[in-house]
């Protein structure tokens, strides 16, 4: 569970309620359906125009991601390498055959057995970056279907807000209607944007940071892989990839692995 995306959904939407109670407001006021499957509807259905079938049904998968999948720890996958380095360097390559059951990842444990199999480092670079740009693209696919959402959904609050204010204007002779009319019109543009700004958007936006993270971590992967692949010594290896790394986290490493 990723508890920074949980906490930061809680605080924000809880800072609206909390908002709405300290005005005075209920949140049965808030409740509508009408606005709601205007906004929400809407905004599914020009998703869904906007991007393909299959990549609108894979939404749930994305916000997994965003939710509960957790990203390589960058320090974890050093240590991995310098080991396989020292393993490497002691008993050759072939020794390496034994640990690809124990590496859990599966970029990495294809990376490994690419070395293992003998393939040419320049193929092996060729290979893994090949796969570090398309990880990067099906990222960006699920990035941009809920950053999308973020743009359609204030739009069509507003439009929301704009049929219920003609619904109202052709009601005129009902003054008493009108405070309540006008309350479930802004009602639509309320939910456009709540979406947009504490859902939509900012889901999408962690999306984009944990690609990047998880793209830097796979190109560290890949130096320290070839570093290996080359005969480098283990010291050399975890230099190579620490260069990846915040400057706090390096000097830990390299204490650690002094």
């Amino acid at each position: 569970m990723d508890l920074a995306t949980v906490i930061g959904l809680l605080l924000a939407w809880g800072a609206v309620f909390v908002a709405l109670t300290m005005e005075g407001g209920s949140l049965s006021s808030l409740m509508l359906a009408g606005p709601a499957v205007l906004v929400f509807g809407g905004t599914a259905g020009a998703g869904i125009i906007s991007f393909s079938l299959k990549h609108s049904l894979n939404l749930g998968r994305v916000l997994k991601v965003a939710f509960l999948s957790k990203t390589l720890d960058r320090t974890q996958v050093i240590r991995l390498l310098v080991n396989l380095a020292k393993i490497a360097r002691q008993s050759g390559i072939l020794a390496l055959e034994e640990e690809l059951s124990k590496i859990e990842n599966a970029f990495l444990r294809n990376a490994i057995q690419l070395v293992v199999d003998g393939t040419q480092p320049e193929m092996v670079r060729e290979i893994l970056e090949t796969e570090i740009t398309h990880m990067g693209s099906r990222h960006k696919v699920g990035e941009e279907i809920l950053a999308t959402a973020g743009g359609y959904a204030p739009t069509l609050g507003i439009i929301g807000t704009v049929m219920g204010l003609v619904n109202m204007l052709e009601n005129l002779d009902d003054p008493g209607g009108m405070g309540p009319a006008i309350a479930a019109a802004f009602l639509a543009t309320l939910y456009g944007v709540m979406s947009a700004n504490l859902l939509f958007l900012p889901i999408a936006a962690k999306l984009k940071a944990r690609s990047h993270e998880e793209v830097a971590t796979y190109e560290l992967a890949l130096e320290g892989i070839l570093s290996l692949q080359a005969g480098d010594n283990p010291r050399v290896v975890a230099t190579k990839m620490m260069a990846f790394l915040p400057r706090d986290a390096k000097r830990k490493l390299e204490e650690e692995l002094a």
